[in-house]
């Protein structure tokens, strides 16, 4: 297997990835079939043990299920566009389409008091991961997002650059963390001078406000964020 630029990444992974971006580009649908062990080994030259880790990974995942006498089955996957789907925006949108303007850099700080929903207690004592973005479609201000990621076993990642880069990319191929799901809460507000200037509306202009909760497969880990969206030129809908 062709390591394409990711070799500090385990061999396991790689085939992972690989099937899982497969699977989201629809080269298998629900209900289809993967490749047979036997098969994902001889066409990447991968020991049975790798090929078995990458699909139990990708069972975990939710992406497939196993059956015996069958082998791997596709699962149906949340469908959607960005914010109101498990699917990262730059995952949905297309790189090509979406850029991210960093307007405050990751930074170590303090959870905000009060916080707009319940930290666990390993969150509360750690400390957050801050960061505001001004994301772009088609060289439009649409979303305004902060973030606050638990400061927990996250090396390194406030010298990290994002600029036009995804969040949930980064945290799933450099730390193992994938986001599973969440919830959020909605309401529409009016803009504010601040908003205004960067969705370039005026003053009172109605826009979305959401602010989310994201589960993910590290055991009281959680990704929080507080989510502005100007949808005069653009709809929102998925699944969650």
């Amino acid at each position: 297997m062709k390591e394409n630029g990711m070799g500090k990444i385990p061999r396991y992974r790689q085939l992972y990835e690989l099937l899982r971006k497969h699977i989201l580009e629809g080269v298998y649908q629900e209900g289809d079939l993967l490749p047979s062990e036997n098969e994902l080994c001889v066409l990447h030259e991968l020991t049975r043990p790798t090929v078995r880790h990458a699909l139990d990974t990708l069972v975990y995942e939710g992406y497939i299920r196993k059956h015996r006498g069958k082998g791997s089955i596709v699962n149906q996957l949340p469908r959607g566009i960005g914010i109101l789907s498990i699917k990262g925006t730059t995952q949905v949108i297309g790189e090509d389409n979406l850029k991210t303007r960093i307007l405050v850099k990751p930074s170590i700080k303090q959870w905000d008091e009060p916080f707009f929903y319940d930290l666990t207690e390993e969150e509360a004592e750690s400390g957050c991961i801050y960061m505001e973005r001004l994301r772009y479609v088609d060289y439009k201000a649409i979303f305004y997002d902060i973030n606050y990621i638990p400061n927990i076993n996250l090396p390194r990642f406030t010298s990290r650059s994002f600029d036009n880069k995804s969040l949930f990319d980064t945290l799933r191929l450099t730390y193992n963390i994938e986001i599973k799901g969440g919830d959020q809460k909605l309401r529409a507000i009016r803009a504010d001078s601040r908003l205004g200037r960067f969705f370039n509306v005026a003053k009172g202009h109605p826009v979305l406000h959401l602010e989310r909760r994201m589960k993910t497969n590290r055991e009281g880990f959680h990704i929080y964020s507080s989510f502005y969206c100007n949808t005069q030129s653009h709809s929102l809908y998925g699944e969650f």
